[in-house]
């Protein structure tokens, strides 16, 4: 079990997996084992920024003010870039978080920081969404001030789906802390992983990240969401919703 979740768990999530998979055993005893096995879970690493600010006349109101709270699926979104050292010179990295689940709902790769990286990362999380008729209207898409972010192209892209954008006031990692934790993690559990790599360049990313994606979506548990993966924990707030009603039931209800 500690294999087959890229070795990254400590004690404490191996303790919940395996009481999800039906093994009553105490946490002390976990402890011990992993312990006496030479196992411990992953360590994170602080990163520097990967984008610049563009000028403060042109930034959006900061409408999550370092609350990173949402009370359904498609509330709120953070997005943020960060980088990838590899043999053949540097790869960086854009990802769009659902805070209400931590969902990966959009990501990419690209040896250049132009704004097409973002971009593209935007338009999977807004396909991956739509394409289950998912209501993306009102939704908060909140970044740094980066100019992939500050991007005509960008912008014009959140409005035409009619999404929200907010910005970070302050400048600091604390006004994107959700996103800069992903990342951190990402670099942790995969980038860095001894069991994993090394990489030798983009192509080994274009495998390996897409793995760590579905990995992180549907079995990664996470303690902030009950210790369910991001999948789980969306379907139980889908299977606690009231279903819409038909248009047929609208017009009989009249």
């Amino acid at each position: 079990m500690y294999e087959e979740n890229y070795h990254v768990y400590g004690a404490r999530k191996m303790w919940k997996e395996l009481g999800r998979a039906g093994h009553q055993v105490a946490r002390c005893t976990v402890e011990r084992l992993m312990r006496a096995e030479g196992l411990k879970g992953v360590q994170r690493a602080k990163s520097p920024r990967t984008t610049r600010p563009r000028a403060e006349t042109e930034r959006p109101a900061d409408l999550v003010e370092r609350k990173f709270v949402a009370e359904r699926p498609n509330q709120l979104w953070v997005a943020d870039i960060t980088y990838i050292r590899t043999y053949a010179g540097w790869v960086y990295a854009a990802f769009i978080i659902d805070v209400y689940s931590r969902m990966v709902v959009g990501w990419q790769l690209s040896k250049n920081l132009y704004t097409d990286l973002a971009l593209d990362a935007l338009n999977m999380a807004i396909w991956q969404r739509t394409h289950t008729c998912d209501d993306l209207s009102g939704l908060i898409h909140h970044s740094d001030r980066g100019v992939q972010y500050r991007a005509l192209r960008y912008t014009e892209r959140l409005e035409e789906q009619d999404l929200v954008a907010s910005v970070g006031s302050r400048g600091d990692s604390y006004d994107n802390a959700m996103a800069e934790a992903f990342n951190s993690l990402f670099k942790a559990e995969l980038i860095r992983n001894r069991h994993k790599g090394p990489w030798r360049g983009i192509d080994d990313l274009e495998i390996a990240v897409p793995e760590y994606i579905d990995w992180f979506n549907h079995r990664r548990i996470h303690g902030e969401i009950g210790y369910v993966p991001p999948a789980e924990y969306e379907a139980q707030h889908t299977a606690v919703e009231p279903a819409p009603e038909s248009v047929d039931d609208l017009i009989d209800a009249r």
